[in-house]
């Protein structure tokens, strides 16, 4: 559980990983050591993950996103089948979903013929899945990792 002052460091943490403690302590009106502390005690207890840059995709010739819903073979999801789409470079996210499908896919390639190849090669390949139902994102009108606290 994380209090008042955490969430408030994490909400700036979330707009700008590269600010300095000393701006968050700023911000939050407390001694920089103190801001130390307690990003360190949120690291340590895995509350942060990791930090990270978000790259506009389009920039680097990644634009094209689709969302895949993968069915696997048998009736209990297969964690292995999960971490072999986890494992496939252009795959940003694996979600096991309930329903009738097992899996929901996030992909970014450079264009329609990339998906087709992605499509059509790793993820064929990998033996477990027995079909897939693709969705190509025409306009993306919000796309966030940040945490409301």
């Amino acid at each position: 559980m994380i209090n008042k002052i955490d969430a408030k460091i994490l909400n700036i943490l979330q707009s700008n990983s590269r600010i300095s403690n000393a701006e968050i302590a700023r911000q939050i009106n407390m001694a920089p050591s103190a801001v130390l502390e307690r990003i360190k005690k949120l690291e340590n207890n895995k509350i942060i993950k990791k930090y990270t840059a978000q790259i506009d995709a389009s920039e680097v010739e990644k634009e094209l996103l689709a969302f895949i819903l993968v069915k696997a073979n048998g009736p209990i999801v297969d964690k292995s089948t999960a971490k072999k789409l986890a494992n496939v470079p252009e795959v940003q996210e694996v979600h096991i979903v309930a329903g009738e499908d097992c899996f929901l896919v996030k992909v970014r390639v450079e264009n329609t013929a990339a998906l087709t190849e992605l499509l059509r090669g790793e993820i064929a390949s990998i033996g477990s899945i027995s079909s897939t139902s693709t969705t190509i994102v025409l306009e993306t009108v919000k796309e966030t990792s940040e945490l409301v606290f």
